[in-house]
C-alpha cells in the first residue's frame, strides 16, 4: 500500500529551471495553494551565488505551472528584516487563513536561520510581519485555522542534545508566540530516525487534522529525506493521534535520486481536491518540483491502521 498509495504524475518534473525567465541554478521545496481559479506555487530557488530567492509560478490545473517574470521575494535590503535575509530566503510554506494569506520562509544569515512571517491577499501586493523565531529554526506551517482565538503552529527547533523533533506553538496576533510544547519525536531504528520535520500546511479531515511532514535516515551513502504523515486531533492539535508507521514516498525517480542534493523528496504544499483527493507537491533532490496524487482517505486509514507512538 505505501509503494502506491501517492500516485505520481507522469509529467513530473512539472518545474525546472529551464522554464523560469531568470537566471537560476533549481526549483524546488515550494508552497503550494489555491487562489480563486489558480493554483499559486511559491518555489525556492538557488542563485550561481549558492543563496536562495522565491518565485512565484501559476496554474490551471495544477500540473501546468508557467512562471511570473520576476521573483516573488527576494532579500530585503533595509528595515528589521534585512539583517536575518543577507543569506537568503528559503522554503516557503502558503497557509490560508480567513481572507489572507500566511506565508512562512526561512530567512538565512550570518545570525543563523530564523523563521519569517509574510501575508498577502492577492499574491501581488506582499507585506512582511515578523521575524516570528530566534535561531535556529526551520520548516514551520500554520495551520489554517484557529484555536480559541489563536493562531498555531508546527515548526522544528535544531537542538544537539536532542532529537530534532515537532512542536507546537500559538500566537494572538502572528507576532507574539507562546505556549511550546514537543508533539512527535523520530523513532530509533526507524525510516525518520534522524529528524523530522513539518512538510505541507495541515489538511483538516473528519478524522483530524493531517499532516504532511518529512524523515530523514541517515546511511552509509548519506541521507535519505522521504515523506510521512501523521494526524493531530481537531480541536486540540498538540494532541498526535496517530502516525503512519510506514513512509508514503520515497526518492525513486532520476530527479529525485540524483541532483543539488541527492536522494530527497521534500514537500511544503498540498491541495485537497473536492474529490476527496489530495495533490501533494515535493522537491526532487533539492533540484525540480514534482506532484503526485493520493487520496486523502487512504493517508488517514495509513494513520489509524498502522500507527506508531508519537513521542
Amino acid at each position: 500500500m505505501t509503494q502506491e498509495i501517492v500516485k505520481r504524475f507522469s509529467g513530473n518534473p512539472i518545474l525546472t529551471k529551464a522554464e523560469i525567465p531568470y537566471p537560476v541554478e533549481t526549483v524546488h521545496n515550494a508552497g503550494v495553494v489555491k487562489h480563486g481559479d489558480e493554483y499559486i506555487m511559491l518555489f525556492r530557488s538557488h542563485l550561481r551565488t549558492g543563496r536562495s530567492i522565491i518565485g512565484l509560478a501559476r496554474s490551471l490545473d495544477g500540473f501546468k505551472f508557467k512562471a511570473d517574470p520576476e521573483p516573488f521575494l527576494t532579500p530585503i535590503q533595509d528595515g528589521s528584516f534585512a539583517a536575518y535575509e543577507e543569506f537568503g530566503v528559503e522554503d516557503p510554506r502558503v497557509s490560508k487563513v480567513e481572507d489572507e494569506y500566511l506565508i512562512t520562509y526561512s530567512a538565512y544569515s550570518r545570525n543563523g536561520v530564523r523563521i519569517a512571517l509574510a501575508k498577502t491577499k492577492d499574491f501581488v501586493q506582499i507585506e512582511r510581519v515578523s521575524l516570528i523565531t530566534q535561531a535556529d529554526y526551520r520548516n514551520t506551517v500554520i495551520f489554517p485555522e484557529k484555536f480559541n482565538g489563536l493562531y498555531a503552529r508546527l515548526d522544528r527547533p535544531h537542538s544537539e542534545i536532542s532529537p530534532w523533533s515537532i512542536w507546537i506553538t500559538y500566537s494572538p496576533d502572528l507576532r507574539f508566540w507562546g505556549e511550546s510544547q514537543l508533539v512527535m519525536k523520530p523513532v530509533p531504528y526507524h525510516w525518520d530516525e534522524m529528524k523530522i520535520g513539518p512538510g505541507a500546511p495541515p489538511i483538516k479531515t473528519d478524522e483530524g487534522w493531517l499532516s504532511i511532514y518529512h524523515g530523514v535516515f541517515e546511511t552509509m551513502d548519506g541521507s535519505v529525506y522521504r515523506l510521512g504523515v501523521a494526524l493531530h486531533d481537531l480541536h486540540d492539535p498538540s494532541k498526535v493521534v496517530a502516525v503512519g508507521d510506514s513512509w508514503i514516498l520515497q526518492p525513486e525517480d532520476p530527479w529525485e535520486v540524483t541532483g543539488y542534493v541527492h536522494n530527497v523528496v521534500f514537500s511544503c504544499g498540498a491541495v485537497p481536491e473536492p474529490d476527496g483527493t489530495v495533490k501533494i507537491y515535493w522537491g526532487g533532490a533539492d533540484s525540480v518540483m514534482c506532484v503526485g496524487e493520493a487520496n486523502l482517505a487512504d493517508l488517514v486509514a495509513l494513520c489509524l491502521q498502522n500507527s506508531r507512538s508519537a513521542i
